[in-house]
């Protein structure tokens, strides 16, 4: 549980991780990238291989088509040549077959495109909802080390480089490479030399696709990293965009965002560029070889090696050839693109999950039911890395015991809350419920033991009725509003011209922050769970909305176990028992009365919060 301070530095820090991969730096592993990427088209193997043979007989057709318009030329010459005149009935007989080629070709090619653009959509929709299951897999250590920018660039921008790879790239290698193979032999059939001649440029063009795709890569990867952090930032900044005004931190801001901005800007114009400039040099190249094929084809044409019509052939594959060869080199440095990016999908899917819920010794998971709500800490020590934080710490709370954790920031209160609730893993000791282990029940029955109110309310944009309801989904509409009663926040919404329809913003700014606490009461009294967890429940609002916000936590409390974190030790006076911690470690205990006999550290807190009041 890192700290907000913590967090927000590494924000402003160097990325890490999947995104601090320099700009220079290519995939780590093309090839196997490339192949755990194909192992998800596997299951959509018929489809694939029926998209490549329409592709293949799409380009084909295509292909045949320049050798029978040359024939449609000849007939043409021939006929100009002959007192009988044009054929014009074989001319027809082969426009009619050229039409129905380029009929052929287009309906192979649109179907193709169709399947292949359902299998694509179909491996995207697979893919983000592995990373969606994976997320809720993930502890929170990898959260709490990652920005919402670089999890959402991974989930958005890297999947979506993926699927336009899979919805076009791939049938575009096959009608390539197709295309240029079948090429090749209809330029031999017609003329050898012609042919040799027209390839003579092939190693040049070669050459400077290998140069260019060789610099475009590094920017690939730059554009990627910088627009995680460019999404990272305007996330934290429209998120605070308050706090930013109330600062005047609008221009400091902008600094940063232009920072960032330039560097995806630098990245992503090299990348673009570089790539683009593959087809112009390709195409200048394959000029060189068309202007050769001319000259040589005029001269075979004079000493009657060729016909006029096989010439035309030849130009049109001549100049058809160049594309294919450009094609390929585009793919190539996309391929490049989309490793890179498919590598960074694959490595947050290949991430460290939470610790199985599966027992030791295979039996079954505990279930909560008829739980009396003991906790117990026993010898419990955590530290985030190597340094402990929590040091065997140990404590027995009985069920409907109220025990407050107090203590300076950083003494470790909000750490124990989060252990209790697994989302981190001991490094030594156990903690118990009812005397089991956390570990023998499933994180799904652990975690429904417990109620939350938390210090930073979340609401989600939806009705007042939707966010209580939050607490349990299928609480009827009377069993919201008593929830809303006893967390004195119905007559509220009652004031509200929609009552429980009202729709509570997306940031939650329609109404005041008291309020959102006594929502976020009113969800934890429905859920009705035999623990509550109270952290810092009542540090951000007034006085009088205080005494409402504690009229409803006491109503929340009764009966149940609770754990109650508090700042204002004002709020705690009334609990069964506190726990005073400082540097991980339970220095004081006893009640308020007792502690304050002690005149210890306790003491020294609260009377300086009493002097400060």
């Amino acid at each position: 549980m890192a700290d907000k301070g913590t967090r927000q530095k590494r924000r402003r820090g160097p990325a890490g991780g999947p995104h601090g991969m320099m700009p220079g730096e290519k995939a780590k592993d093309f090839g196997g990238t490339m192949k755990t990427l194909i192992s998800y088209l596997r299951p959509h193997g018929i489809a694939v291989s029926v998209v490549f043979l329409f592709a293949i007989a799409s380009t084909v057709f295509s292909i045949v088509s320049p050798t029978i318009l040359g024939d449609a030329t000849d007939e043409v010459v021939k006929g100009l040549m002959s007192p009988a005149g044009i054929d014009f009935s074989a001319l027809l007989d082969i426009l009619i077959l050229l039409i129905v080629l380029y009929a052929l070709s287009f309906l192979f090619s649109t179907i193709q495109g169709y399947i292949m653009a359902g299998v694509s959509q179909k491996v995207t929709y697979e893919l983000r909802r592995a990373m969606s299951e994976k997320m809720d897999r993930l502890p929170l250590k990898y959260f709490d080390s990652k920005t919402h920018g670089e999890i959402q660039s991974r989930v958005v921008n890297d999947i979506e480089t993926v699927n336009q790879t899979l919805s076009q790239s791939l049938t575009q290698i096959i009608t390539s490479i197709t295309m240029i193979i079948g090429i090749l032999v209809m330029m031999i059939r017609i003329n050898l030399l012609m042919t040799v001649t027209a390839l003579i440029v092939l190693p040049l063009s070669m050459l400077v696709i290998r140069l260019i795709i060789g610099k475009t890569q590094r920017h690939f990867k730059a554009q990627q990293k910088y627009l995680g952090e460019v999404n990272s930032h305007v996330e934290e900044m429209y998120t605070g965009h308050t706090i930013v005004k109330a600062f005047n931190r609008e221009e400091a801001s902008e600094e940063v965002f232009d920072e960032y901005n330039e560097k995806l800007y630098e990245s992503a114009w090299k990348s673009q560029f570089l790539s683009g400039l593959m087809m112009p040099l390709t195409n200048f190249i394959g000029n060189l070889a068309y202007v050769a094929v001319c000259i040589l084809g005029g001269h075979l044409a004079l000493n009657g090696s060729i016909t006029i019509g096989n010439i035309q052939a030849f130009i049109q594959y001549v100049r058809s050839f160049n594309q294919p060869v450009s094609q390929v080199a585009n793919v190539a440095n996309l391929l490049q693109s989309t490793a890179a990016a498919a590598e960074r999908v694959f490595e947050l899917l290949d991430e460290e999950e939470e610790v199985s819920d599966q027992k030791a010794d295979g039996t079954p998971a505990l279930s909560r039911e008829n739980l009396r709500g003991s906790v117990g800490f026993e010898h419990v020590g955590f530290g985030y890395e190597e340094e402990l934080i929590i040091k065997d710490f140990n404590f027995q709370v009985q069920p409907g015991q109220r025990v407050a954790i107090v203590g300076p920031t950083g003494a470790g209160k909000t750490t124990i809350v989060k252990l209790l609730l697994r989302f981190y893993e001991l490094n030594q000791g156990r903690i118990t419920v009812d005397g089991n282990d956390i570990r023998d029940y499933s994180r799904k029955e652990l975690r429904g033991m417990f109620g939350m109110v938390l210090q930073d309310t979340w609401l989600f944009n939806g009705t007042v009725r939707d966010n209580i309801r939050y607490g349990k989904m299928d609480a009827t509409d009377e069993e919201v509003v008593e929830a809303a009663k006893a967390a004195h926040i119905h007559h509220f919404i009652m004031t509200q011209p929609k009552g429980y329809d009202m729709e509570i913003s997306e940031e939650a700014d329609n109404i005041s922050q008291g309020q959102k606490q006594l929502l976020t009461i009113a969800r934890a009294i429905l859920a009705d769970t035999p623990i509550m967890i109270l952290d810092e429940a009542t540090s951000s609002v007034d006085t009088r909305t205080e005494a409402l916000i504690q009229q409803a936590m006491a109503n929340l409390m009764k009966d149940r176990t609770s754990f109650i974190i508090a700042h204002r030790l004002s709020t705690i006076r009334d609990a069964d028992w506190i726990l005073v911690m400082n540097h991980g470690d339970i220095i004081e205990q006893g009640t308020h009365r007792q502690l304050l006999e002690e005149n210890g550290f306790y003491a020294n807190l609260y009377n300086s919060q009493f002097a400060e009041d």
